[in-house]
């Protein structure tokens, strides 16, 4: 099984605002990079045939095409998971039986083995999901062939998902996939896991600010 994924980006005036402090006037050129990573890392996994991102930031938009991302406009212009509705509907609408996963778009250190070991985990069950790393929120949301695309994104997700009946994923090894970024301490931890060449190339210009 291949899957799409659609991954979902704020406008720049809405992203990684709990990095500000941290990041400063970067913060739009952090949370791109990030995005941007994410989306070449998916691109580079075997099990995933294309990439669908959902932004309203044209700059965003362009770093996605240029790395063979397809991207649409957040139409519906009403939260998150009205987004990650809308890019799955783009994709079944043109490919009905598509496997879709959402994936969070602050994932600079995503490694494609790893994605791909929890897709080859979410293969075997209609809905599932990835919890993070503080096992508080959610990674990834997938939905087989024929089964229906309802993500519950935001806050305590992890339960919210479990309450609706996905099953939740238990892969080890696959640090990289749970590891989003809202915090200065979540980025030095992706660090330590190593970040994508963007995300790294933002953070030497911070470096060199101080």
């Amino acid at each position: 099984m291949t899957w799409t994924i659609v991954t979902p980006v704020k406008r720049p005036e809405f992203a990684k605002t709990r990095l500000a402090d941290a990041v400063g006037d970067l913060r739009p050129h952090m949370a791109r990079a990030f995005a941007a990573d994410t989306v070449a890392a998916a691109l580079d996994c075997p099990s995933v045939s294309a990439v669908l991102m959902v932004t309203d930031d044209e700059e965003a938009a362009e770093q996605a095409r240029q790395l063979g991302a397809e991207v649409v406009t957040d139409l519906p212009a009403a939260g998150l998971n009205a987004a990650l509705r809308h890019g799955a509907a783009t994709v079944r609408s043109a490919r009905p039986l598509a496997a879709v996963a959402s994936l969070s778009a602050d994932l600079p250190a995503l490694r494609p083995n790893e994605l791909a070991l929890v897709l080859a985990a979410a293969a075997e069950h209609p809905t599932s999901f990835l919890a993070d790393a503080t096992g508080i929120g959610t990674t990834l949301y997938a939905s087989t062939p024929g089964a229906p695309f309802e993500p519950r994104f935001g806050g305590r997700s992890r339960a919210a998902h479990r309450a609706a009946g996905a099953v939740e994923l238990r892969v080890p090894g696959v640090r990289s996939v749970r590891r989003d970024i809202d915090t200065a301490v979540d980025l030095w931890d992706a660090m330590r896991i190593g970040l994508g060449p963007r995300t790294e190339s933002v953070v030497v210009q911070l470096d060199s600010a101080f």
